[in-house]
């Protein structure tokens, strides 16, 4: 099979070496589940697939994700790259874009070079037994602000674990196999820690269940996660900043705020063309 057209991006770069990569298949016809599982395995991260919608009438694209270990419904940084990039190509004139995903519609909306990407209101509920989450992350109740731990979720659930300071979070050398076995006792995708920031920001680092590497540089599903948990708390209504990925050395940035004509979600950020996966 010849290897489809597939361009590199960075999503939600906040400085140099920054975002999470995407590898974004802009036309994905042709391809079966083998080969996409294969196309983000050979890239080793994250990658979004654009196909013609199932039902034209109700989505103008649908896209399918992939991790190298296997698919996902939803992937919020390759939803915004493929969606820019689409814009980029002319191939999305209108000023928003329905997208089919597994787990749900999503709408692209663009204002200049800005995309946001919607996303449900979400929910949260506190963990009753966070002790193998705390494990798996080497912490103790003394490392945890006065919340609780949350299982929270827009399109795919998180684990909140909610840290005292940037440093100690940075400070954080998980154990991947703890890490897996957490999440799937709670039926999470990921562990989630975060501090507060200056006001309206908060950092973030993503350890993921069996996504086929051990940390993500920026996690769109996790941020409006946690914008969900700290709603549910009372704690966020304005828009967050969710700075992800400085422990690797490649700072991110994610925006999330409420949708202004809605109950959803809107996530947004930077989107830049690579020459390479880094």
């Amino acid at each position: 099979m010849t290897q489809p057209e597939t361009v590199l991006l960075s999503v939600f770069p906040a400085g140099p070496g920054g975002g999470n990569p995407a590898p974004i298949v802009p036309d994905a016809r042709g391809m079966d589940a083998a080969a996409m599982q294969a196309l983000a395995a050979r890239h080793g991260h994250e990658s979004g697939f654009v196909l013609p919608p199932d039902d034209p009438s109700m989505a103008d694209r649908r896209f399918r994700f992939f991790v190298p270990a296997h698919e996902m419904e939803m992937c919020g940084h390759a939803t915004l790259g493929a969606a820019w990039l689409l814009r980029r190509r002319g191939e999305a004139p209108d000023t928003v874009l329905r997208i089919e995903t597994l787990s749900g519609p999503v709408r692209a909306f663009f204002t200049g070079d800005q995309v946001e990407v919607t996303q449900p209101e979400g929910r949260a509920s506190p963990v009753a037994d966070p002790g193998p989450v705390l494990a798996a992350l080497g912490l103790g109740p003394e490392d945890l602000l006065d919340l609780p731990v949350q299982d929270a979720a827009t399109s795919r659930a998180k684990t909140l674990v909610p840290l005292r300071s940037v440093e100690r979070l940075h400070a954080l050398r998980p154990d991947p196999e703890a890490v897996r076995r957490a999440c799937e006792a709670l039926g999470s995708t990921g562990l989630y820690p975060w501090a507060f920031g200056e006001p309206g920001t908060a950092h973030a680092r993503q350890f993921p269940r069996a996504s086929g590497y051990l940390e993500d540089a920026a996690t769109g599903i996790a941020a409006t996660a946690l914008f969900a948990g700290l709603r549910a708390l009372g704690l966020a209504d304005g828009p967050l900043i969710v700075r992800q990925g400085e422990a690797m050395g490649r700072p991110s940035a994610m925006r999330v705020a409420r949708d202004p004509e809605g109950p959803e979600l809107r996530l947004s950020g930077r989107v830049e063309m690579l020459d390479a996966i880094p």
